[in-house]
């Protein structure tokens, strides 16, 4: 009964290591979090992760743009972060928030971390539209500490496909993903093509792009978030799909 024990509890210990891994976990990490855009949030749209209109696209103003240390060279884009004011009775507020990276917080050398430079490496910070940071602390604060994890996406409908480019250099620009959030890996397939699954090269930010040519197939697209789920969305795109044009497929 007792080896019978210990078993059960090794593995609620090594479930717990694995979501803590993939960050979804209830571990808090310490980082700084300031805000941009303005009261109406108008200076957060476009953005590195490429998701332009974030009124459109669903995201609305629980935004951040990420440090270096977080940004991952854009594949953090699309990931979802709770974050609550820490250690500042002054200008805390109480409760957490849930946000999606957006957009990229640069460095500023000329600046030193501590006075300025916020988003400087190593530091781990947000930089959070002024709508979504006034939940958790006062305006006045300008910097305040905060504690952070990552947890799931809880998107409406399904995964949007944007098709942008032209034949030869399909540019998809992948939004509204559920779950983890952040894709690492899209492929590409064409319903007339032999070659089936093609794997897309990420450009920038979360568009990813194929030089095949694909016209006048319908488009199925699996896409592979960092927790190591694969979706597949079969058909998404029908076969007089055009550029410019968004399609909506499964979601997480």
């Amino acid at each position: 009964m007792d080896q019978y024990r210990a078993c059960i509890i090794f593995v609620v210990v090594l479930l717990a290591i694995s979501r803590t891994v993939k960050g979804s976990g209830n571990g808090w990490t310490n980082a700084h979090a300031t805000f941009y855009g303005g009261s109406d949030a108008s200076g957060t749209m476009g953005g590195a992760c490429g998701y332009g209109n974030l009124y459109s696209q669903g995201y609305g103003t629980n935004t951040a743009a990420l440090s270096t240390a977080l940004f991952n060279n854009g594949l953090s884009c699309g990931g979802c972060y709770e974050i609550k004011c820490v250690n500042d009775k002054q200008w805390c507020l109480p409760g957490s928030i849930v946000v999606t990276a957006t957009n990229f917080c640069p460095p500023n050398s000329a600046l030193p971390n501590n006075a300025g430079g916020w988003c400087n490496p190593p530091l781990r910070h947000f930089d959070l539209s002024q709508p979504i940071f006034q939940h958790i602390a006062q305006s006045k604060a300008g910097i305040i500490p905060v504690q952070y994890r990552r947890v799931g996406c809880s998107k409406k409908g399904g995964i949007r496909f944007t098709i942008n480019g032209h034949s030869y250099f399909n540019l998809v620009l992948i939004t509204n993903v559920g779950g983890a959030g952040d894709v690492v890996s899209v492929s590409i397939k064409g319903s007339k093509s032999s070659n089936g699954w093609m794997a897309m090269s990420r450009n920038w930010g979360q568009n990813w792009q194929s030089n095949s040519y694909l016209n006048g197939q319908a488009l199925s697209f699996k896409v592979t978030t960092s927790d190591g789920r694969s979706l597949v969305s079969n058909n998404v795109a029908p076969p007089n799909w055009s550029f410019g044009q968004t399609y909506t497929g499964g979601q997480f």
